[in-house]
Formats: C-alpha cells, sequence, structure tokens
C-alpha cells in the first residue's frame, strides 16, 4: 500500500513538472526525443538540425528531453550520453553558447548568438583546422536581389567588426563565407531562401543591438 502511494505521488511530481515546463518553454522550444525512441545515431542526427534550427529562429534557450534510460540496458540513456557528447562540438561550430542537466531526463541549451556561428569557421581556420567546403558562387546567382543586399550589408558590418577596410575584394570573399556558413546551417527542406534571408536579417539586427 505503501508503495503504491509513493508511486503515485511520484506520478503527480512528474506531471507538474512537465506541466512547468510545457509552460516555460512551449513547443517550438521542446525537442521530446523520448516520446520517438530514436537511436542514439538517429537522436543526434535530428537534435543537430533542430538546435541550429532554433538558433536561425532566434531562440535563445531550449529544452531537449532525453530521457532517463529507464528502459535501457544498465539503466542509462544511451540518447542522453549521446546528445551530451555531440554538444561541445557544436559549441566549436557557433551553435550552442552552453548548456546544464534540467532534469535527469532533460538538458537545458543555451544556444549561441549569430555571430558565433559566423565566427566559427574564421576561429577554425585561424587554429590550423580545414574549414567546411565553400559553397559555389554560381549559388549567389539565384538569389533574389533582396537576399543580396541583405547579405552584402551583413558582409559589410563583419568587416567593419574586425576592422578590414571596406574593398570589392573583401566584400565578395566575406559574403561567399557568410553565405556558405549560413546555407550549411540551413536544412535541405523547405523555402531555404526565406530561412537564409531570416538568418541574415538576424545577424544584421545582432550587430546593432
Amino acid at each position: 500500500m505503501r508503495g503504491r502511494q509513493v508511486k503515485r505521488e511520484k506520478s503527480k511530481l512528474t506531471s507538474l513538472w512537465h506541466a512547468l515546463d510545457e509552460a516555460t518553454f512551449g513547443a517550438e522550444r521542446t525537442l521530446n526525443l523520448r516520446e520517438s525512441l530514436p537511436s542514439a545515431a538517429e537522436a543526434r542526427a535530428r537534435t543537430d538540425i533542430w538546435l541550429r534550427s532554433r538558433q536561425m529562429s532566434s531562440a535563445k534557450e531550449v529544452l531537449v528531453i532525453t530521457g532517463r534510460g529507464n528502459q535501457s540496458v544498465g539503466g542509462v540513456s544511451v540518447v542522453r550520453q549521446e546528445i551530451l557528447k555531440m554538444l561541445p562540438s557544436l559549441r566549436r561550430a557557433g551553435v550552442v553558447e552552453s548548456w546544464k542537466e534540467h532534469s535527469p531526463g532533460s538538458v537545458v541549451v543555451q544556444l549561441a548568438p549569430m555571430s558565433s556561428l559566423l565566427e566559427a569557421p574564421r576561429r577554425r581556420r585561424a587554429n590550423g583546422s580545414r574549414e567546411s567546403t565553400p559553397v559555389d558562387s554560381a549559388g549567389l546567382e539565384g538569389l533574389q536581389p533582396e537576399t543580396i543586399q541583405l547579405l552584402r550589408q551583413l558582409a559589410a558590418q563583419n568587416l567593419e567588426a574586425l576592422g578590414i577596410a571596406h574593398s570589392p575584394l573583401f566584400a565578395e570573399r566575406e559574403m561567399m563565407r557568410t553565405f556558405s556558413t549560413l546555407m550549411s546551417a540551413i536544412p535541405e527542406s523547405g523555402d531555404r531562401e526565406k530561412e537564409l534571408r531570416d538568418a541574415i536579417i538576424k545577424g544584421i539586427d545582432e550587430a546593432t543591438e
């Protein structure tokens, strides 16, 4: 009898915790991996894409529910271990700023500002790391004039922040670098140019805050 009462109390506390999380983060800022029970590899790929998309949508703090691993071998969540293992690489990539345990089955992730994402390739190059393959400049030709103008504005802001004198050559290189960085973070599905434009605007706004 006592055991049943304890279980009921735990269930009530869990439900209350979930209700508080839902009120705090909402569906847009919550990734629930526990519901779909993905493999570790699937969870990693899904979380990578989701965190990058949340960064693009101006979210600052999000919740990733990994589950405690109660049904896993040894009671250890393989998904949770995989997510915690991937977060340092996303921090180096300028996607994630920090993270902390929210509960035994969830993690709160602080997303990095857009400027960190744009700066990451430059830091890797300065450290001697190989930079990701850039997008072909021909990709710019298919963009709408408004998108090109916004991209040029963001590139100019980046150069100004670095103290680099503005010139057509530097501007073109910075536009391509920025374009390549942002496109690599945008999912293949959906209206990619709209998402690109939204990301550029966010980057411009951050620089003026």
